[in-house]
């Protein structure tokens, strides 16, 4: 996460920074599993031009197409979750900063009974106005191996 021409003590800023940005969305995502979208909320702001690639796939998603109503969907989406996160790798930058996680959750989600649902995560923040800010979120299901025939297959958009 250094780059050169930072000096230590900037270095040192920016490093509490990146683990304040790691606590915040482990906190936002656990209370999301919870089904408390509004603390998931509080606690993470979306840029103006926030996109999201759902690990359900699809068109990526706007968050100027996130209204309160489907805000209040999404509480009744997620519910009776624990959640943790594994931070892969995480880099930092004065304005951006991003997470590469594996996040793993036991849920219920959409109707169906609890169960785990492990994806791995990119999330990238951006300050703005003194604040960090989610830029873009892209989570996908597939921490464990699948063979290059699934992948490809998927690729097609072939179903099951």
């Amino acid at each position: 996460m250094s780059v050169s021409n930072r000096s230590a003590r900037s270095d040192t800023v920016l490093d509490k920074e990146v683990a304040a940005v790691i606590r915040q969305s482990r906190d936002s995502n656990a209370a999301l599993m919870r089904g408390d979208v509004a603390t998931y909320r509080a606690l993470v702001p979306y840029t103006d031009d926030f996109t999201l690639m759902s690990p359900f796939g699809g068109a990526p998603t706007h968050g100027v197409d996130i209204d309160d109503k489907k805000w209040e969907a999404m509480s009744r989406f997620f519910r009776n979750g624990t959640f943790d996160m594994e931070v892969v790798q995480s880099y930092g930058s004065p304005d951006m900063i991003v997470l590469a996680t594996i996040e793993r959750a036991c849920v219920e989600v959409g109707g169906l009974p609890l169960q785990n649902w492990h994806l791995r995560v990119t999330l990238v923040y951006r300050r703005e106005a003194g604040e960090w800010r989610l830029v873009h979120r892209h989570a996908d299901p597939l921490v464990e191996d699948i063979s290059r025939e699934k992948s490809a297959a998927l690729a097609r958009g072939e179903r099951q």
